[in-house]
């Protein structure tokens, strides 16, 4: 059941990735699609960031500018109010935070505030000054693909190959990383399940997640309480979709995802717990 993985003497942030490594996702927003306003004060932020830790996080993914379909930007005085004292207070506490964001001027004030990695949903093109941000700051990055614009990316998305196509561009941004000074070893890609892609787009992508280990770069996998299991399973309310965010993970996993983003971490620990067991043989 368990295959070798080139992912498997590989490390990212200073974790081995012979197993799987857990980001919890904390939504410092009013308006995200499964969680807005749960953890938009920042000691509701903490707190979360702290139960997530316990429950088994590896990471803790704070963002401050929701980037569901159909969402706003936000200003980025706004964003940094947001974030940062968030940040401050769980890397201050030995915690291993990322800051999920798009914006230069947040990467750099949330790394000088304790973040270790940066998650870009545009791949470091939606802020001109992000590539050269990220690449100063030496720390890991997270380069997502997103056809598109967060408000938009869901009008009419085409593709003749959606896996093919994704992993292109997610090669180009890595040479491109690469180019500004970054290391491959330093760098994770995510084909950003549900950005600009139809149900079949994202099925396509989840069927050949394998694909994206040709880049030499762990694979970061983003399924929890997405839309895509709605339109499976019909299950509209997104924390009721614990079970099919569990299916997609772990079928990620068998196909060489060695980072899930998630909302519920003590189940999908407990999932891989079981799973890595039974991979193992015992």
């Amino acid at each position: 059941m368990s295959r070798q993985n080139k992912s498997d003497d590989a490390s990212f942030a200073g974790l081995s990735l012979a197993r799987t490594r857990i980001m919890g996702i904390i939504n410092a927003t009013p308006d995200s699609f499964s969680d807005g306003g749960e953890a938009f004060d920042p000691s509701d932020a903490i707190a979360r960031g702290r139960a997530m830790l316990t429950e088994g996080a590896d990471i803790i993914d704070v963002g401050g500018e929701s980037t569901r379909p159909g969402s706003a930007p936000v200003s980025l005085d706004e964003e940094l109010t947001r974030v940062l004292p968030v940040i401050e207070t769980l890397a201050g506490e030995g915690a291993r935070v990322s800051i999920d964001t798009r914006h230069a001027g947040v990467m750099t004030a949330a790394v000088e505030a304790g973040a270790m990695i940066i998650n870009d949903v545009t791949a470091l093109t939606g802020d001109p000054d992000s590539l050269s941000a990220a690449a100063g700051c030496d720390v890991d990055v997270v380069l997502m693909h997103m056809l598109g614009e967060p408000g938009t990316m869901q009008d009419d998305p085409r593709y003749d190959d959606a896996a093919q196509e994704v992993l292109n561009y997610l090669g180009g941004r890595v040479a491109a990383c690469e180019a500004a000074g970054m290391e491959r070893g330093r760098i994770a890609v995510d084909p950003g399940i549900g950005f600009g892609k139809t149900l079949a787009h994202n099925l396509d992508i989840l069927s050949r997640l394998d694909l994206y280990e040709d880049l030499g770069c762990p694979v970061m996998l983003g399924v929890s309480r997405k839309s895509f299991i709605a339109k499976i399973t019909g299950e509209e309310d997104p924390k009721r979709r614990i079970p099919g965010s569990l299916a997609s993970a772990l079928a990620g996993v068998a196909l060489g995802v060695r980072l899930l983003r998630v909302h519920d971490v003590a189940e999908t620990r407990q999932a891989l717990d079981v799973w890595e067991a039974i991979a193992g043989g015992g």
